[in-house]
């Protein structure tokens, strides 16, 4: 079966439960599939996270709506391709979901040689949310724009350091990006996950961070980082004093970065069953109180059909791949 999913597909997946599409919508809720045991959700990244954050927020969801218990299971490591492997290996029952990203669900097919899956071995069921990284630095950085920390950068000549929540993930890559268009040079530091990256960062042990914008908000808040742009073109209105990076440098007029989360099924899942991960989804991301917690997190909901969510992620691998292929990175997973 292959990843995408396909309009034949979906008639498929229709067709095996028929008499519930003429059913009355009280009773085909109660014809769908439920799971009739605990439901897992791996995170392939370190707790505190936002990966982490919003599985949690899912999990806490699902539990409610199904009566099953559903746990966040954290594995991280290699940028997220050992929890991703990992959701790949799992029985296609739905009793194993995986809540995935931008790192390795896009970036990591043209990032990595060896990489242990491929784009058909997981199943789109929908986005959760988008949202732009930020350039923070450390107090001791003197720099409060972009172009006094671009000078900053040159100055140190490659001693500056700057964390990531993994190899290969979006906050790596941001920063690649960041200082291969400004012409500057600084010692990546990849840690497994964002809180960890964070923790680091806070102790002046690095210096600067692209992190998710809804890790840092709250330390941005605290005055305990310094926020010096956002990596998406478009300002953000949680942060209205933050101006996008590719408007502060005519040479970082092309730097347009926004993370994402979406939720997976390994390959070879019954139809009925993303169908009744995606409604879940689509209910979860209604709800006014989750909009009000991802608002706070400075990101916006992103619901969509496992198809639309299927054309998305098709765009940002091609998106990556350009980028990746432009700084002749290539790693391999170990």
């Amino acid at each position: 079966m292959t990843r995408r999913l396909s309009r034949r597909a979906a008639l498929a997946g229709t067709a095996a439960l028929p008499a519930a599409t003429f059913l009355p919508g009280s009773l085909r809720a109660q014809a769908a599939w439920k799971p009739t045991q605990g439901v897992r959700i791996v995170v392939p990244a370190a707790p505190g996270g936002t990966t982490d954050i919003l599985a949690r927020m899912i999990a806490a969801h699902l539990q409610q709506a199904w009566g099953q218990s559903c746990v966040v299971d954290n594995k991280s490591g290699a940028g997220g391709v050992i929890g991703s492997a990992e959701v790949v290996k799992s029985a296609p029952d739905g009793l194993t979901a995986l809540m995935g990203n931008i790192g390795p669900q896009s970036i990591a097919y043209s990032l990595y040689r060896n990489l242990p899956y491929t784009q058909a071995s997981l199943i789109p069921v929908s986005n959760a949310i988008t949202a732009p990284n930020v350039l923070v630095v450390h107090p001791s950085v003197p720099a409060k724009t972009v172009p006094e920390f671009v000078a900053w950068l040159k100055a140190q000549n490659g001693k500056a350091s700057y964390a990531s929540s993994g190899t290969g993930q979006s906050p790596h890559l941001s920063g690649a990006w960041f200082l291969q268009l400004t012409g500057t040079k600084a010692e990546h530091v990849p840690y497994r996950g964002a809180a960890p990256a964070l923790n680091d960062l806070l102790a002046g042990v690095t210096q600067f961070f692209f992190d998710n914008l809804t890790s840092s908000i709250e330390f941005m808040r605290a005055g305990k980082l310094r926020a010096l742009g956002l990596t998406s073109a478009q300002p953000n209105p949680m942060v209205p004093d933050v101006p996008p990076i590719s408007g502060t440098m005519p040479e970082l007029k092309p730097f347009d970065v926004s993370t994402w989360f979406g939720v997976f099924l390994p390959a070879r899942t019954p139809r009925p069953i993303v169908d009744a991960f995606n409604a879940e989804m689509k209910a979860w991301l209604s709800d006014p109180k989750t909009l009000e917690r991802i608002s706070a997190m400075a990101g916006f909901p992103a619901y969509g059909t496992p198809e639309q969510f299927d054309g998305f992620v098709n765009a940002q691998i091609a998106l990556w791949k350009g980028v990746i292929d432009k700084e002749g990175l290539k790693l391999d997973v170990n």
